[in-house]
C-alpha cells in the first residue's frame, strides 16, 4: 500500500473505523472495539499515527448513563494507541439523525462540554478530535469558538459543510428528526463562513490533514460526480490552504 501511495504521489492522512463501541447489544460493541484496535496496530505499519472514529452511545440512555462504560470501554484502546504511537481522533458527529438513533444519538463526544470531561477523565494525549465544523452548523453552535481550547487536541480535520432548510425547520422545529431539515453540503455551499474558519484553523497552529468529505448528493452519487465535488470543494478551500 505505501508503495502504490508514492507512485501516485498520494498519502493516507488516517485510517477511519465509525462503529458504534457502546451499542447496547454486546457483540456488536465488541466486534467493533476489536475492529478498531486492529487498525491501531496496522497504522504504524502504514506509517501513521492517527486513526479516526466514532466513541459511539447507547442512544436509549443519558450521557451520565453511558459514562461509566464508555471508560471502561475506551481505556484499554487509549492505552493501547499509547503503547502504538497512535493518536485516536474522535469525530463530533452525533449520529442524530432518523428515528433509529433517537432520543440520545449514537456518538457521546459531540460538544466541548462532554470532550473536556472526556479528555479529564481518560487522562491521555493519545485521544484528540476528528474535527468536522458542519456538526456544529447542524446543532446551531459556533464551529469556530472551540478551536483554541482544543488546538491541541486537533488530530484530523473534515471539510464539510451543511445547508440548513429554515422553510422545512419552521414546519417541523428544531427537535425533530434532522434529516427533515437538513442537507451536508460541500464547503461553500452550505452554512460556514471558511474564511473565517480556515483562518481561525491556521491562527491557534493546526497544520495537519484537512480533508474533504463528500455526502452531498447535489452532485450525484456516481463517481464522475463525487470527483467533480471534490474538485469544487478543493477551488472554495484552495485560498486557504495554499
Amino acid at each position: 500500500i505505501r508503495a502504490e501511495c508514492a507512485v501516485h504521489g498520494i498519502a493516507i492522512s488516517g485510517l477511519g473505523f465509525y462503529p458504534n463501541m457502546l451499542d447496547p447489544d454486546p457483540r456488536v460493541a465488541e466486534a467493533a472495539a476489536a475492529h478498531f484496535k486492529k487498525l491501531i496496530t496496522a497504522a504504524p505499519l502504514l506509517g501513521l499515527n492517527t486513526v479516526n472514529g466514532f466513541v459511539g452511545r447507547d442512544w436509549t440512555k443519558s450521557v451520565d448513563d453511558n459514562w461509566p462504560r464508555f471508560l471502561e470501554t475506551w481505556k484499554p484502546i487509549v492505552r493501547l494507541a499509547e503503547e502504538q504511537g497512535v493518536r485516536i481522533g474522535i469525530e463530533n458527529c452525533p449520529m442524530l439523525f432518523t428515528r433509529d438513533e433517537w432520543p440520545g444519538g449514537k456518538n457521546l463526544l459531540t460538544t466541548p462540554a462532554i470532550w473536556r470531561r472526556a479528555f479529564t477523565d481518560i487522562g491521555s494525549p493519545a485521544l484528540g478530535l476528528n474535527y468536522d465544523p458542519s456538526h456544529f452548523a447542524l446543532q446551531d453552535m459556533d464551529p469556530l469558538s472551540p478551536l483554541a481550547e482544543f488546538k491541541d487536541r486537533l488530530f484530523h480535520l473534515h471539510a464539510k459543510d451543511v445547508k440548513i432548510d429554515r422553510a422545512a425547520l419552521d414546519e417541523v422545529g428544531r427537535f425533530d428528526f434532522p434529516l427533515r431539515w437538513h442537507q451536508p453540503r460541500i464547503p461553500g455551499y452550505g452554512e460556514i463562513d471558511w474564511a473565517r474558519f480556515m483562518g481561525e484553523v491556521q491562527r491557534v497552529g493546526y497544520d495537519g490533514p484537512v480533508c474533504i468529505e463528500v455526502e452531498d448528493d447535489t452532485f450525484g452519487r456516481s463517481l464522475a460526480g463525487r470527483q467533480r465535488a471534490l474538485r469544487v470543494a478543493r477551488n472554495v478551500l484552495a485560498p486557504y490552504i495554499g
